[in-house]
């Protein structure tokens, strides 16, 4: 692939009018990996650095448009999914996505926001379950995130049951945990493994959406499962340890870095 030439990755995000979540987030972080961000946008928020206080779904038929005109046009070689927003947005993803078996999936399943709001209702979860699971490549929740999708309370249990609905990989991330260091816990049937990242002082607003767009960004440069969820979690911790505060509330994930060495 020459320098002219940048693989294709789909995020399927709400937009932060603050800049430091959601679609912004993964744009950021798609094009920091030298790949071009393509954007579906799945709704409008009204939220802060603090918390989130409102979703606005997008309209159906137009969230549709979108996508059909896209993905008619550009070559994907990646789809990264985070907030939903809507359980009719959960059914319209499954039925775009299922088209493209051989592309990998990466989804973030983002339920509460960082400042405590909750987004994602039990019938939405149920069918995220039930038909997005299944389609995923790699899965990133949070502990508390993986703890409501099984309604396990163990994080060993936990993602056990999560391969079993189907997920490929599970990269269980534990920042928001009671550890001295950060532990994240990956679960596959052939390759488990444990992480364990330095912890850094602040609270970050797009942690986890930096973590997603970063395996999906490998994975379209053809980089292998286990080394793009092991290089994602040092890229992301980077990041984290550069971030920067424009509010009163959580910092931002530098996603750039490395332009600053």
């Amino acid at each position: 692939m020459n320098n002219t030439q940048r693989p294709v990755v789909v995020s399927f995000s709400g937009h932060d009018p603050c800049g430091g979540a959601g679609i912004q987030a993964d744009i950021e972080t798609i094009t920091s990996h030298h790949c071009h961000a393509a954007s579906i946008i799945t709704c409008l928020t009204a939220q802060d650095t603090r918390n989130v206080a409102e979703i606005v779904p997008q309209n159906p038929d137009n969230l549709i448009r979108q996508a059909e005109m896209l993905l008619c046009d550009l070559p994907v070689h990646a789809f990264k999914i985070g907030l939903i927003g809507h359980i009719d947005t959960v059914q319209i993803i499954y039925d775009i996505v299922k088209r493209y078996p051989l592309i990998p999936v990466v989804l973030d399943p983002i339920l509460a926001a960082g400042g405590g709001t909750d987004l994602a209702n039990e019938d939405l979860i149920n069918l995220m379950r039930e038909l997005l699971l299944p389609l995923t490549t790699v899965l990133t929740p949070n502990c508390q995130e993986a703890r409501r999708l099984t309604g396990l309370n163990d994080i060993e249990a936990c993602g056990a049951r999560l391969l079993e609905y189907g997920c490929e990989y599970v990269l269980i991330t534990g920042a928001d945990e009671a550890t001295e260091s950060v532990e994240n816990r990956l679960f596959n049937y052939l390759h488990p493994e444990n992480y364990t990242w330095a912890r850094l002082p602040s609270k970050y607003h797009g942690s986890g959406c930096t973590l997603a767009a970063s395996i999906a960004a490998l994975f379209a440069h053809g980089v292998e499962p286990l080394q793009a969820i092991n290089d994602a979690q040092e890229y992301t911790w980077n990041c984290l340890q550069t971030a920067y505060k424009t509010g009163a509330g959580q910092s931002n994930p530098n996603r750039f870095f490395w332009r600053d060495e």
